[in-house]
């Protein structure tokens, strides 16, 4: 098993077990310890992994760092650790205490589920206050792996770390920029576009109006690339099963079944409401399963968990969203880019059944 499955499979045990998990103790050797395994050091050699870390302050003697990563008898990494039902903002400035008392080049806050590395890119042997790498381990990207691979002991390089670490902090604070600006476009954003597209004067009132059209034209722009993006990795993953099947012997089958096409449509609009709420939960949670009348989307591929049903069959298109009594309420849709207005309403379906607080549904 290479790196990247080892530490995806670890994510989805995270996910499995942390509500099993009720103490920080607990949270150190069911998500922190099995972590540190999974970076090939081992955890029961003090020589590679030394837990209660001794790291005197000043005066104070005794302070513990739970866990240090050594490397030729040095500490490498300072992991300080949390119960992952706790916010790990609170607690960077005791890790920062740690950090400038010891040879560690790289410190390691976590509470099993968050993990957020930390160096001394702008004032040497002084932790820096924001990590330069961050990421989620139950939900994480595959970029993400190929940075976090770097920390394992195959190929773990402090020089190679150090130089892709400055890097990586400024692309977070873009990205964290970028993201501020898509969601509410400043005037200076607004008008490098404007200057492009509008000839006259760029006043007040039309900067304004500008800046609604550019946040719009932002967020039709993402959800078009993400459509298209999904529509082609489902349209390969649809011609490799179309392949297998070629290959596949087909008996025939003595009594007459009814044949449902699934149209392109009804397949954008599959797309659409995952794309909707891949912001809340995996996207392989979201499936389809098509019938004669409607074509439904369910959660966990469960026919009791039905996310809404599409009506596309008509010469009128609709939407059917169900509430917490299982009630469907079905809505005309001008367009299949309508499906989009309904984003709070599918987010919180979701919810419902995840907190196991809504009545399952039929379908």
């Amino acid at each position: 098993m290479d790196f990247k499955d080892e530490i995806k499979r670890f994510g989805d045990k995270v996910e499995k077990l942390k509500n099993q998990v009720l103490t920080e103790e607990a949270t150190k050797n069911a998500f922190i310890m099995p972590f540190i395994k999974v970076l090939g050091y081992d955890v029961f050699d003090p020589f590679e992994v030394m837990p209660e870390f001794i790291a005197d302050i000043g005066i104070k003697k005794g302070e513990k760092v739970d866990y240090a990563i050594l490397k030729e008898g040095h500490p490498s990494i300072l992991i300080e650790c949390k119960h992952w039902g706790e916010s790990l903002d609170p607690h960077n400035s005791q890790l920062f205490r740690y950090f400038h008392t010891t040879a560690a080049k790289f410190g390691l806050l976590s509470n099993g589920i968050t993990y957020r590395f930390y160096t001394d890119l702008v004032e040497p042997n002084k932790m820096d206050e924001k990590p330069f790498f961050e990421f989620n381990v139950t939900d994480i990207k595959d970029n993400q792996i190929e940075e976090l691979k770097k920390f394992h002991k195959s190929y773990f390089n402090i020089e190679n770390i150090q130089t892709t670490a400055n890097e990586l902090k400024y692309m977070n604070e873009l990205k964290a920029l970028i993201n501020v600006e898509f969601q509410n476009p400043s005037e200076p954003f607004v008008k490098l576009f404007a200057k492009q597209i509008y000839r006259g004067m760029l006043t007040a009132k039309v900067v304004e109006q500008l800046g609604a059209l550019t946040k719009k034209s932002i967020q039709q722009y993402i959800n078009d690339l993400i459509t298209e993006r999904l529509t082609a990795a489902l349209k390969k993953e649809n011609t490799a099963e179309q392949a297998a099947d070629k290959e596949t012997p087909i008996t025939p089958i003595a009594e007459e079944k009814v044949v449902v096409e699934t149209t392109e449509e009804e397949i954008e609009g599959f797309l659409i409401v995952k794309t909707i709420l891949r912001q809340k939960i995996k996207p392989s949670r979201v499936v389809y399963r098509d019938a004669q009348s409607y074509f439904a989307i369910l959660l966990d591929d469960n026919n009791r968990k039905t996310i809404c049903r599409l009506y596309f069959n008509t010469s009128k298109k609709y939407i059917g969203i169900l509430d917490e009594q299982k009630k469907e309420t079905r809505t005309e849709l001008a367009s299949i880019d309508d499906i989009f207005k309904f984003e709070e309403a599918l987010q919180k379906t979701v919810e419902w059944y995840d907190a196991e607080k809504v009545p399952t549904a039929t379908n």
